[in-house]
Order: C-alpha cells, then sequence, then structure tokens
C-alpha cells in the first residue's frame, strides 16, 4: 500500500526532530514523491550522509511502500 505525504512528512520529523518538512506528490499517482527536508542536524554532514539519516528516519520503507522519493537536503543557514 502507498505512502500518503503525511505520513512520510510525520515519520522524517520523527526520526530528524526539528526538521522542516515539505512533500510533493510529483505524478499525482500516490508513489513519486519529492522531499524537502531542512535540518540542524544536517550542518556539517555530506549530501550523502543527510539523505541517508532521512532514509533512516523511514524505516525501511524506501523501495516498499515508498517507490521513489526525490530527496533535497539543506541545513539551514
Amino acid at each position: 500500500m502507498p505512502m500518503n505525504p503525511a505520513e512520510i512528512e510525520k515519520m522524517i520529523k520523527e526520526g530528524i526532530p526539528g526538521a522542516e518538512v515539505r512533500i510533493e506528490d510529483l505524478a499525482g499517482d500516490g508513489d513519486h514523491y519529492a522531499a524537502y527536508v531542512s535540518a540542524s542536524a544536517f550542518k556539517g554532514k555530506t549530501r550523502v550522509q543527510q539523505h541517508q539519516m532521512v532514509y533512516q528516519a523511514l524505516q525501511g520503507r524506501m523501495g516498499g511502500e515508498l517507490h521513489a522519493l526525490a530527496l533535497q537536503t539543506s541545513a539551514p543557514d
């Protein structure tokens, strides 16, 4: 069963406290999302490390209920 944007947002926020999260449904099919995540926890981390933190927050849902997630991460200025 596909995940809805609210679920994705909630999991990321629970996994990365204080994160600002915006989810966009790219195809309208409930399967392809873009996630824009800004978190102070990302400071000093590489893009790969930031993405790994988001994947960890999603607890293995990537590739299962969540097929495609275009990730954009950043640390606030």
